[in-house]
């Protein structure tokens, strides 16, 4: 059964939420009389849900808000609005409360809001347990030309890894910089035909040379395809443009600390610097690159030799 814990240092209206929360046989209920009494009993045992009045004395609803992010971020915060604190609440939502309900409606609204934060939160717990009992999956992507969607397909990568289990924090994001630098490769030296010495010379002429390229025959058309396989052991990821590729055998050296400065190349160099293999075919359009579980070890023990 959840556990709401409602937060307020009004007698009268906690009794009010905490009734209506009591007719609900769905959903079990706790009070607090203020954000520092609310805090002390998440310390205690985290609710599954927080619902909070925005003005109380020693700390209030926004603080609450703030330190619930910070210390049990997965515990969702509904506010409890009332006329004369609009801005602060807008402050509270900004900073991560998960929904209000305003005072005038609460019989109305609170219990639907509530559910229906528990129904998301449910979900996602359930999903991840669904991700924990994996033992591999795969993915397939078809991407355009928006460099400005890299974060965002690295990110859903980085987060199928977290789930299996993979890797510890450090090398997902590790992890993130190889696919990062991959996928900018592959889009910008690769589908839009911009090289390397056009970056020498500076990121503004670099990137107004990929805003018109992107909007023009034959570099508009190009895609970019990416394949995912994760197993608890290790993860491979296949990066290939429709570029004309380069010459792989021109690839400076990635441990010569003399390569370091140089702009041209540094993505590649990430890439073999944070993966445990990295391949290119030859036409120098397609990148292989291989993560294992004990990747961090080994890559030691190479630079031990």
């Amino acid at each position: 059964m959840p556990n709401v814990l409602v937060v307020d240092d009004s007698a009268v209206d906690r009794r009010l939420v905490c009734g209506l929360f009591e007719r609900d046989k769905s959903l079990s209920v706790k009070s607090a009389i203020d954000g520092e009494d609310a805090l002390a009993k998440i310390e205690q045992e985290a609710p599954d849900l927080v619902v909070t009045d925005l003005v109380m004395p020693k700390v209030d609803g926004l603080e609450v808000v703030e330190e619930i992010k910070r210390r049990w971020p997965a515990v969702p915060v509904v506010l409890m609005t009332s006329r004369g604190n609009e801005e602060i609440a807008t402050e509270a939502l900004t900073r991560g409360a998960a929904g209000y309900v305003s005072k005038s409606r609460l019989e109305k609204d609170l219990i639907h809001t509530v559910k229906n934060l528990l129904t998301i939160t449910a979900g996602r717990t359930d999903f991840a347990y669904v991700m924990e009992q994996m033992r591999s999956f795969e993915y397939s992507l078809v991407t355009g030309n928006e460099w400005s969607r890299i974060s965002t397909i690295v990110r859903f990568l980085q987060d199928g890894v977290a789930y299996m289990g993979l890797l510890d924090h450090t090398d997902r994001t590790r992890l993130g910089v190889a696919l990062t630098e991959a996928l900018f490769n592959a889009i910008l030296h690769g589908n839009l035909g911009i090289g390397s010495e056009i970056r020498e010379e500076g990121l503004i002429a670099f990137f107004e040379l990929a805003k018109s390229r992107v909007q023009q025959p034959p570099y508009r058309d190009r895609r970019v395809f990416v394949e995912a396989h994760c197993s608890r052991n290790a993860c491979r990821f296949v990066i290939r443009d429709q570029g004309e590729g380069f010459d792989v055998s021109a690839l400076p050296d990635p441990t010569d600390p003399a390569n370091l400065e140089r702009a041209s190349g540094r993505g590649v160099r990430l890439m073999q610097m944070f993966m445990d293999e990295v391949a290119f075919n030859e036409a120098g359009n397609e990148v292989t690159m291989l993560k294992r579980r004990d990747g961090g070890a080994a890559a030691e023990g190479k630079r031990n030799r």
